[in-house]
């Protein structure tokens, strides 16, 4: 027994120090390890497999939406990236710089991808001419690199895995229509898969993507009360059309720039998933993207026929994600490796179970056990697993709801940020100069103005000026 706590023992409670448990869960659930490259990582079996599944349900629905996959160079010349102002600047402290190839010093400077808006507008440059080659609808996934200054497994490292979605339209509503639309993918995705709810809204300017004209968001709360930005989508306008010269010919042969979106969400959904569904064992994993979703463990397995059984009802569950665990561990250890995994189901079989012709179902999130008879176990599971999935947002969302506060004055609102992690709903008289003093004496930012406005009063939160938005306030990752 000593070896079986020992694998929850060594990490650390969430209650006593959350950045710690975090990284503890990410090491013992074999998620990732660290690299020989600072600030990156390895991202083992466990957590790539999650990855996938991410990959796997966010592709199929692009494709549903007229999404069609391409791939873009890794590497962007310095003067295509500097053609966008705004954009370059926004991204000038994060960039790597690639100045030799080989024995050779280059010409020209070459960026490692940040994101891919100027080689997008470099490509539609010279492939779209008319009307009727509109609109385009691509997406890619690939990795980028930040030089991030501070690093975490999966929520900040400078190299991470994502998908970038770059939309050129004719018209301004046609672009405006495709960024809503792909935001809303994102937080149905979120909701339906993840069991993560989110608040849809759009940032603020000081917040929004450099060279955009509009950036949409969906804003989730952490167990600990930070919010995380968990995916983004942006209309650009024709800004990025005007500064890269990608015109059309209309109906009319008039000449016109297009319109363009572009949408992304990326790896640090994993940390996402950890802090908002884990606990002091390891992994929650909600069911739909678990990349296990029902662990047989034999009980006993030394003993004849145990084995057997433990392999027929693998075959009856074959219309899920299912593992036998017939490895030489104790069946204690088994039970404590499922949970650190996030394993939704566990069954356990064993002697006693075959003789009354049932097996235990043991479910990950309440650690519930549950009799059931062996020729139900295949309907059982299933409702076993709609029932953890729809449990699992609905905990989340009572978390979120429960941790969302409203303040009307500035006392209040500070005093709440400092004492009450979580959401802090206020309003907001649209300045940026009370943003920046909210965060300098807080440290908390806008996270969003919701789709769903509130008055709360009647004036900002932070200078007592006619308001004009209510904003969702709160520290973040």
């Amino acid at each position: 027994m000593a070896k079986e706590k020992k694998l929850v023992e060594a990490i650390t409670s969430m209650d006593v120090d959350f950045a710690q448990w975090y990284t503890d869960v990410v090491k013992k659930a074999e998620l990732c390890d660290y690299a020989s490259v600072k600030g990156c990582m390895v991202i083992k079996p466990a957590g790539y497999a999650i990855w996938e599944n991410i990959q796997k349900e966010l592709d199929r629905r692009f494709k549903e939406m007229g999404v069609e996959n391409v791939y873009m160079p890794l590497f962007i010349p310095e003067s295509l990236l500097e053609k966008e102002k705004d954009h370059v600047e926004g991204f000038a402290p994060e960039v790597a710089w690639v100045t030799q190839g080989g024995l050779e010093s280059l010409q020209e400077r070459l960026c490692v991808r940040p994101t891919s808006e100027t080689l997008f507008c470099d490509f539609y440059a010279r492939d779209i001419h008319s009307y009727r080659d509109l609109p385009k609808v691509y997406n890619q996934w690939c990795s980028v690199v930040r030089w991030e200054k501070t690093t975490r497994p999966f929520l900040r490292s400078r190299e991470f895995l994502w998908q970038e979605g770059h939309t050129a339209h004719a018209t301004a509503e046609e672009a405006e229509e495709r960024t809503i639309q792909m935001l809303n993918v994102y937080a149905d995705f979120c909701e339906e898969v993840l069991a993560i709810p989110v608040i849809r809204g759009q940032k603020t300017d000081k917040e929004k993507f450099a060279g955009a004209e509009a950036t949409y968001t969906i804003e989730a709360l952490m167990h600990d009360g930070k919010a995380l930005q968990s995916g983004t989508s942006h209309n650009f306008g024709d800004g990025f059309a005007k500064a890269f010269g990608i015109q059309y010919a209309a109906k009319d042969n008039s000449l016109q720039y297009v319109h363009q979106t572009s949408w992304g969400m990326t790896t640090r959904m994993i940390g996402a998933l950890i802090m908002v569904h884990g606990d002091d064992s390891g992994l929650v994993l909600p069911p739909w993207i678990a990349p296990t979703q029902v662990m047989i463990v034999p009980v006993q397995q030394q003993k004849e026929g145990v084995l057997d059984v433990a392999f027929e009802i693998r075959d009856i569950l074959s219309g899920f994600r299912v593992k036998v665990d017939d490895s030489d561990k104790s069946p204690g250890w088994k039970f404590s490796e499922s949970e650190m995994r996030g394993i939704p189901v566990r069954v356990e079989i064993g002697p006693r179970d075959i003789a009354n012709r049932e097996a235990v179902l043991v479910r990950r999130d309440t650690h519930e056990k549950i009799s059931v008879p062996l020729d139900e176990i295949a309907a059982r599971v299933g409702e076993l697993l709609e029932t953890i999935q729809k449990d699992m947002l609905e905990r989340a969302r009572a978390h979120r709801d429960a941790h969302t506060y409203v303040a009307t004055e500035y006392e209040e609102f500070v005093k709440t940020i400092n004492e009450k992690p979580g959401f802090v709903k206020a309003m907001w008289c649209g300045c940026q100069e009370c943003e920046d003093k909210i965060k300098e004496d807080t440290s908390a930012t806008s996270r969003c103005m919701p789709f769903k406005q509130e008055q709360l009063s009647d004036h900002c939160v932070c200078c007592g000026k006619p308001a004009k938005k209510m904003v969702y306030w709160g520290r973040a990752y």
